[in-house]
């Protein structure tokens, strides 16, 4: 809101920063783990008296230099150039928030580069005592680095009580700090493992490269093991909303957890292979299946941990358009582009609706969508509303779809970003249906589901299916997807979805009958344990009024029923409905 927007609409701005983030993580993890790896297997070369492990060992440090020093250097780089320009806000908050922390790392990362280099062009030229302390110094500059980048890294997901006391040590040491410390160490000597692996097998000496690629793989296998346990107290310890994302209500984490639990178990079975199959069997293409699976768990953990975020970049403080979370409610009533300093409309005029939609999409849209691009293209997921169901869409869209932020703003400007999203992406009509008696369920289905299933895409999954079945169905729409909410219409609204729904494979049948709404509440809320038939000689002779009076003390009837917390309006639905069936006057 106080800065402008970058706008790539192919990439978009969260597919860029995921990109060069998870290529300068698995970089920087490695530069930790594989400063311990290389002074481990220089101590083994010593007390094994091997030249050719020590030979190994040098020729690996300047492949790790090249590796961590100059493409680490500029990924990270990269990762400051990117979240600079497509998250100016959170990157301002972070570094005013952590200043201290930030002048720490990078003095550590000095040591890092001064110490690496006196390693690399030492060798042979330093005694070995000497020489191996310069590794150590390397190692615990790299792990200190690590130390300090997950304590802010982590305050993004979990800010604990620094949300009240704006504390830094409550900031940086917040629930997630020593899971994620521990779970990011094993993982940086399971890289390091990995890594080692790799360059083995470019040893000539035979004897020495199936020694050296034993060891790498037990190495890696133990660290490996190390970090499930970690892994799994660091999911322990998230705060609710995120756990419940992360055990499948975001469709983005669901495919990430499958990604890291198969490459988990691609990455276990070939390192106890490689460990125990006679040396020919260690081919090269083994390895590099190695290497990729390693990073497709590390990547999964990763894009969880990102996403796990959402709809915040820092959790309860920040949304991922960059607006905080304090300012919304006074921006609500203000308007949006009136407190925007990067908007040419200031304000929402029938002339400039469209134009002013568009940058209502480019603050509170793009950071997560990109347009007629590669991650959550906009252009697709909105192609199947109309002007009236995005609309309505909009104004409940964090209610329907946690992960996704609320909009902030105007009525007039909630209106325009509809506009233009349908309108303006998809030349629709801008009349704002109130929908027929006929069109009714596809209205709602618009409104509901659309942003998500197309009703070309649902089609087939539902092939076969009866209308009793599809209209049960809207009951546990979290027992068939846990990324699908509930559906917490009201009755009548679910059986005129379900009839749409159910004309889709049939379009030559008959319209069922509209219920009587009181017929449908009496069906959700008390057929399951009373029906009608036995129910109505309980009753005989009763009035409607008296029948409409028991539904407000159920439980005072009979202990075992409970209150029914319906409104007024469906109480007296419910009422009529049960008047007419058992003879009752009014």
């Amino acid at each position: 809101m106080n800065y402008p927007v970058w706008f790539v609409p192919t990439f978009g701005g969260g597919l860029l920063i995921a990109l060069v983030a998870i290529i300068h993580v698995f970089v920087s993890h490695f530069a930790v783990g594989g400063g311990l790896y290389l002074v481990m297997v220089e101590r083994k070369a010593i007390k094994e008296q091997s030249q050719q492990i020590m030979a190994f060992v040098k020729k690996h440090t300047r492949f790790f230099m090249l590796l961590t020093m100059v493409f680490g250097g500029l990924t990270g780089v990269a990762i400051w150039f990117v979240i600079s320009l497509i998250h100016p806000a959170a990157t301002s908050l972070l570094i005013h928030t952590f200043v201290f922390g930030w002048a720490a790392e990078w003095v550590f990362f000095l040591v890092e580069i001064v110490a690496l280099f006196v390693y690399f062009y030492t060798f042979g030229r330093m005694d070995d005592r000497t020489h191996q302390t310069i590794g150590w110094i390397y190692f615990g500059a790299a792990w200190m680095s690590l130390f300090l980048i997950n304590g802010i890294i982590d305050f993004m997901l979990t800010p604990g009580s620094w949300l009240t006391s704006n504390d830094f040590w409550a900031g940086f040491f917040n629930p997630t700090f020593w899971p994620s410390l521990f779970f990011r160490s094993f993982m940086s000597f399971m890289l390091a493992g990995c890594y080692g692996f790799l360059t083995a097998t470019f040893l000539e000496d035979e004897t020495a490269r199936h020694r050296m690629i034993r060891y790498s793989g037990v190495w890696a296998l133990v660290s490996l093991i190390l970090s499930i346990p970690a892994g799994w107290w660091y999911l322990s310890v998230l705060p609710s909303p995120a756990a419940k994302l992360v055990s499948g209500a975001s469709p983005t984490i669901k495919r990430a957890v499958m990604t890291g639990a198969f490459s988990l178990a691609v990455l276990a079975g070939v390192l106890i292979a490689l460990i125990l199959l006679n040396p020919k069997a260690r081919i090269r293409c083994l390895i590099v299946a190695v290497m990729v699976s390693a990073m497709g768990y590390m990547g999964a953990f990763e894009w969880t941990r990102e996403a796990a975020r959402r709809p915040y970049v820092i959790n309860e403080v920040m949304y991922s358009n960059g607006i905080l979370k304090k300012e919304v409610e006074r921006i609500n009533q203000e308007g949006f582009l009136k407190n925007a300093k990067w908007v040419q409309h200031k304000e929402v005029t029938e002339a400039n609706q469209l134009e002013a939609g568009r940058e209502l999409f480019l603050h509170q849209c793009f950071a997560c969508h990109s347009v007629g691009g590669f991650n959550n293209d906009i252009v697709s997921r909105t192609k199947n509303m109309s002007f009236g169901a995005m609309r309505k869409y909009l104004s409940t869209i964090h209610e329907k779809r946690y992960f996704m932020p609320p909009f902030v703003g105007s009525d007039a400007e909630l209106k325009a970003l509809a506009a233009y999203l349908t309108a303006g992406l998809h030349k629709k009509t801008l009349a704002d249906e109130s929908g027929a008696a006929s069109d009714r369920g596809k209205l709602l289905y618009e409104e509901n589901c659309a942003a998500c299933h197309s009703a070309d895409s649902i089609k087939p999954k539902m092939k076969g299916w009866d209308l009793a079945k599809v209209r049960a169905s809207l009951d546990k729409l979290p027992a068939l997807n846990p990324a699908m909410p509930d559906y917490t219409a009201p009755a009548a609204d679910k059986d005129a979805m379900a009839g749409y729904l159910f004309g889709l494979n049939n379009p030559g049948a008959a319209a069922a009958p509209a219920k009587d709404q009181g017929a449908t509440l009496y069906e959700d809320n008390c057929a399951a344990c009373h029906s009608m038939e036995q129910i109505k000689p309980k009753m005989r002779g009763w009035s409607r009024d008296k029948i409409r009076a028991a539904l407000d003390k159920l439980s005072a009837l009979n202990s075992a029923m409970p209150d029914y917390t319906g409104t007024p309006a469906e109480k007296d639905a419910m009422a009529d409905y049960m008047a007419k069936q058992t003879g009752g006057a009014k």
